[in-house]
């Protein structure tokens, strides 16, 4: 089997070629969309993980997926404008709607197992609430202020306008990782959200919805920063 993945490449240029490889980048929390600009290798060092292992798995699920892949409707190759639309309907929807639900749940769990995980909950909540401000306040300046101006220059490609979106995109990034380093600490701070032998089945959905909510925000930073801002540089 040819590889086409190998320890030399871009985090995030793995990610762009091979959609999937997200998936396993989070399983071994190697961070693919703040820290895509880097080579695996080092995310290998940094995580002490078997290189080999890692390689061949990310190797044959690219070979499991190849036809699938190149026959799919590729990100790359669509127009700024409908990487935008795809980003704001997709992704920005999603956090809409789950991260209200998800503080109302986490609300309630820290009510009900107070006694035994206070601590534990209390910061948790803090966390995903100063996370929930951060997106929200993310979300506006993308939709009003960062995607008008790319569009803008996608339709008039004049430096005045590429330096303008620029001047904003650098925010964007700066944003990204203070959000990416909320999620961190959250994972840390739940041991990878490893549920306590005394969760109830909110507890348990909390939880899974705090996970799909990262997985969905790594996944939305990756196709910006790994994609889309990449065009305007």
């Amino acid at each position: 089997m040819e590889k086409i993945i190998n320890k030399d490449m871009r985090i995030g240029q793995i990610a762009t070629i091979f959609p999937g490889a997200t998936n396993i980048f989070m399983n071994y929390e190697i961070d693919f969309c703040c820290g895509g600009d880097r080579a695996l290798s080092i995310a290998i060092d940094e995580k002490d993980v078997d290189e080999k292992e890692l390689l061949d798995r990310l190797n044959s699920e690219y070979e499991k997926m190849k036809d699938e892949i190149e026959s799919s409707d590729n990100f790359k190759e669509k127009t700024m404008a409908e990487q935008i639309d795809y980003v704001v309907n997709k992704h920005h929807t999603f956090m809409k709607e789950e991260m209200p639900i998800t503080e109302g749940l986490l609300s309630k769990i820290l009510k009900v197992h107070y006694v035994s995980h206070g601590k534990e909950l209390s910061k948790l909540h803090k966390l995903f609430n100063s996370l929930k401000a951060e997106i929200e306040e993310h979300l506006i300046k993308e939709e009003e202020l960062l995607f008008p101006m790319i569009k803008k220059y996608e339709n008039d490609p004049t430096q005045e306008n590429r330096k303008k979106a620029l001047k904003v995109l650098e925010e964007t990034e700066s944003e990204h990782e203070a959000a990416g380093d909320i999620l961190k600490e959250m994972r840390k701070l739940t041991d990878g959200y490893k549920l306590p032998s005394d969760g109830c089945r909110t507890y348990e959905i909390t939880f899974e919805k705090i996970e799909a909510i990262e997985k969905d925000l790594f996944e939305h930073i990756h196709l910006e920063n790994n994609i889309l801002f990449e065009r305007l540089k």
